[in-house]
């Protein structure tokens, strides 16, 4: 190496340096301590202690912690294509050449710049069993609505239900690649008497399956994730513990039991978890998402 190469090179190290040292601390040593810490008994006042896969044993006869999981994977099964069909619909009615679009846009996305504990306490009085707006609406239309918040069979469908107050992001998404989409297919898909269904289904949806398949995978790691939104309207988990979740059970461990060293073991099912759905959801979307140029 020449002297100017190690004077290019001490240059790069001095750029990177920062991140390098950031990653390492802020990352690296966490991630590494917590694979540790989930093999320990490890209550943060004292020293871990090794126990091996006691903490992955306890967890499979935890009836809490599958109770958590049903939980997760329930928002899950329904918020994820809800969210994702909800969003797509209104990108493709933005797209449409409408008298007022840019406000529109500016609406639809509004919403997701609201902090999510703020979101929270708004859906909290939104959904009140006796004052919220959600039953005063259905109370106007002849329908006793449901008490959301202090019934076990109504504070999933709420939680999901509020999942759509954050579709901004998607919705953003989709429009830009829509704006993407060649015109002359659809001008061609209408020569053929394609209508508006069929040409969605079969020109615009193929267009932009990689942004579906994108918007998939990050509403798969968003939603198992969730913990904001039941943390606040759900402090105990709601009745019966209809909407504990498992970030929500792993901190209770974490900071509230002090157990650790079992959050640590927790959070990493989680990870396996997702890196899990997120392979299945890529075997099982091949054959649909195409690239272009592919």
């Amino acid at each position: 190496m020449t002297r100017f190469e190690r004077k290019e090179l001490l240059k790069g190290l001095l750029f990177i340096g920062p991140w390098i040292f950031g990653f390492l601390v802020l990352t690296g040593y966490p991630l590494v301590a917590s694979l540790y810490y989930s093999f320990t008994d490890y209550d943060v006042l004292s020293d871990p202690v090794w126990i091996g896969g006691m903490n992955y044993v306890d967890m499979f006869f935890d009836e809490v912690f599958w109770k958590a999981l049903w939980n997760t994977l329930k928002f899950s099964m329904f918020a994820i294509p809800l969210g994702m069909v909800v969003s797509l619909l209104v990108a493709v009615m933005l797209n449409q050449q409408i008298v007022g679009r840019p406000m529109f846009r500016t609406i639809y996305f509004l919403p997701s710049l609201v902090p999510i504990i703020a979101s929270s306490m708004i859906w909290m009085w939104l959904f009140n069993g006796q004052h919220g707006l959600v039953n005063f609406g259905l109370d106007k239309i002849g329908i006793d609505g449901p008490n959301w918040l202090n019934d076990a069979r109504w504070a999933m469908p709420s939680l999901i239900l509020m999942s759509l107050w954050g579709v901004g992001n998607q919705i953003v998404i989709y429009l830009a690649a829509l704006q993407d989409v060649p015109r002359h297919l659809y001008e061609s898909a209408e020569l053929d008497g394609a209508n508006g269904l069929q040409r969605l289904l079969h020109v615009t949806m193929p267009m932009i399956s990689p942004v579906i398949y994108f918007n998939m995978v990050m509403g798969i790691i968003g939603s198992i994730q969730v913990f904001v939104q039941p943390f606040i309207m759900f402090p105990n988990g709601g009745p019966d513990r209809s909407a504990l979740f498992f970030a929500v059970y792993l901190y209770d461990n974490a900071f509230s039991f002090l157990n650790m060293g079992y959050a640590c073991a927790m959070a990493w099912v989680m990870f396996l978890i997702v890196l899990g759905l997120t392979l299945l959801a890529t075997q099982l979307t091949k054959r649909f998402v195409h690239y272009a140029g592919a």
